[in-house]
C-alpha cells in the first residue's frame, strides 16, 4: 500500500491523538485512594457519587486512549515503508528519543526546584511520585546513580513510558512487520501479544498493551482491513452499549465486589477492564465520525490540537503534585474532590497550551526540539 492518507482519515488521526492526550490529564488527576490505577484496582475510599464517577471515568471510560494511540502510531509508521529504514530510525531518534531525554530531565529538575520550598516539598512527598523506598520521598534523597536511572528508564514525568516503548517498537519494526504479515507466523505472534496484553505484561522496554496495539496498527495498514467503514460485527452501536455497560459493571465491582466475591473479584475486574478497552476503542473509532467532523471544522479546535504533545509532555508530574493542594483550596465547597478532578486537569491543560503557544511564537526552533517537530503549524 502507498503512503496516501485521505483527508478525513488524517483529520481523524489528529482528533483522536489530541483527545487521547486531553483525557490523559484527567486520568492522572484522579484523586480517589489508591491513586495509582491498575486494571484491577479496588478503591479504599467509600463508595460515594464522587468516587464512583471518578473511577468510572478514569479507570473505565477513558482507558481506550493509549491503545488508540498505539494503533495510530503503528499504522502511520507502516505507511512509510518506501523510506529507508535507517533514515526512519534517525528521524525517530530526533522525534522520540530527544524529547524523551529532555522532558525526563525537566521532570527531575522541576521536582528538585519545587522541593526547595517547604509547602511544595510536602506536596511532592504526599504524592509519592518520586518515593524510592519507605523513607526517601524526595529527589533530594536520591543518590546520583538513582537520579540517572530515573532519567533514563523511570522518568519522574511518568507519562513518558509511552515514548520509551514506542521507540523500542519502532526500532523492532522490521521484525514486527514480518511477524504480522506472515500467513502462519502472524497467528502465533498475535496470540502471544494478546496473552501479554491480557496478563498486563510489563517490563521496562516492552509491555503487552503497546506491543499488541502497535502491531495491530501495522497489520491494518498492510492488509485491506477497513478502518473507515466498519464490518457488520464492528457495528459501533452495539460496541458502545457494551463499552458503557462493562465500565459501569467494573466500577460497581471495584467498590462492592470484594465483599461479595472475595479475592476472586480481582481477575474478573481485570477482564472487564480489557473488555472496556476493546469495546471503547471500536465504539469511539467507528462511531465518532460526526463528532470528529464537527470539531475538525472549527479553526479554534484545529489550532488547539496542535498542542497535543505539549499537553502530554508537560502535564505530569505537575498534576499529581497539585491534587492535594487543589482539594484543600476547594474543600469548603460541596463535592470538592469531584471539582478538583474536573478543574485541575482543565487548568493544567490551559497552562500547557499557553506555554506551547508562547514557545512556538518566541522560540520556534526550541519548541520544535521539545516536541520532536510536532505542532509547528496551525
Amino acid at each position: 500500500m502507498g503512503t496516501y492518507l485521505n483527508p478525513f482519515l488524517s483529520q481523524k488521526f489528529r482528533f483522536w491523538s489530541f483527545v487521547s492526550m486531553f483525557f490523559l490529564v484527567f486520568v492522572h488527576g484522579y484523586n480517589v485512594e489508591p491513586r495509582y490505577l491498575q486494571p484491577w484496582t479496588t478503591p479504599t475510599d467509600p463508595l460515594t457519587p464522587t468516587a464512583f464517577v471518578q473511577y468510572l471515568v478514569a479507570n473505565g471510560l477513558l482507558r481506550f486512549r493509549i491503545p488508540m494511540l498505539f494503533v495510530i502510531s503503528g499504522y502511520l509508521f507502516a505507511l512509510h515503508d518506501e523510506q529507508p529504514y535507517n533514515q526512519r530510525v534517525r528521524k525517530r531518534l530526533r522525534t522520540l528519543l530527544a524529547p524523551y531525554m529532555i522532558w525526563s530531565a525537566f521532570g527531575i529538575l522541576l521536582t528538585f526546584v519545587l522541593e526547595l520550598h517547604p509547602y511544595t516539598r510536602s506536596a511532592i512527598a504526599n504524592s509519592h511520585v518520586v518515593q524510592i523506598d519507605d523513607t526517601r520521598m524526595l529527589i533530594h534523597d536520591y543518590r546520583w546513580y538513582e537520579t540517572a536511572i530515573r532519567w533514563l528508564f523511570f522518568p519522574v514525568s511518568y507519562q513518558l513510558w509511552f515514548i520509551r516503548v514506542l521507540l523500542v517498537y519502532n526500532l523492532a519494526y522490521p521484525l514486527i512487520v514480518k511477524a504480522v504479515t506472515h500467513k502462519t507466523a502472524r497467528y502465533v505472534f498475535f496470540s502471544l501479544a494478546a496473552l501479554f496484553w491480557l496478563a498486563t505484561f510489563d517490563i521496562v522496554l516492552v509491555e503487552g498493551e503497546g506491543l499488541l496495539f502497535f502491531s495491530l496498527g501495522v497489520w491494518i495498514q498492510k492488509t485491506d482491513f477497513s478502518i473507515e467503514s466498519p464490518k457488520p460485527w464492528l457495528n459501533p452501536i452495539g460496541w458502545f452499549v457494551a463499552f458503557v455497560g462493562l465500565a459501569v459493571l467494573k466500577t460497581w465491582l471495584a467498590f462492592r465486589g470484594q465483599s461479595a466475591m472475595g479475592n476472586s473479584v480481582y481477575p474478573l475486574i481485570a477482564l472487564l477492564h480489557k473488555g472496556t478497552v476493546i469495546s471503547g476503542l471500536i465504539a469511539c473509532w467507528y462511531g465518532g465520525d460526526a463528532v470528529v467532523r464537527w470539531f475538525m471544522a472549527r479553526p479554534w479546535f484545529v489550532w488547539l490540537s496542535a498542542f497535543s504533545f505539549m499537553i502530554y509532555a508537560l502535564h505530569a508530574p505537575l498534576v499529581a503534585y497539585l491534587i492535594d493542594p487543589t482539594i484543600a483550596a476547594l474543600q469548603p465547597m460541596p463535592a470538592a474532590r469531584l471539582l478538583a478532578f474536573i478543574l485541575l486537569p482543565l487548568a493544567i491543560i490551559a497552562l500547557c497550551v499557553a506555554t506551547g503557544a508562547a514557545l512556538r511564537r518566541v522560540t520556534p526552533r526550541f519548541y520544535g526540539l521539545l516536541t520532536g517537530g510536532r505542532g509547528m503549524g496551525a
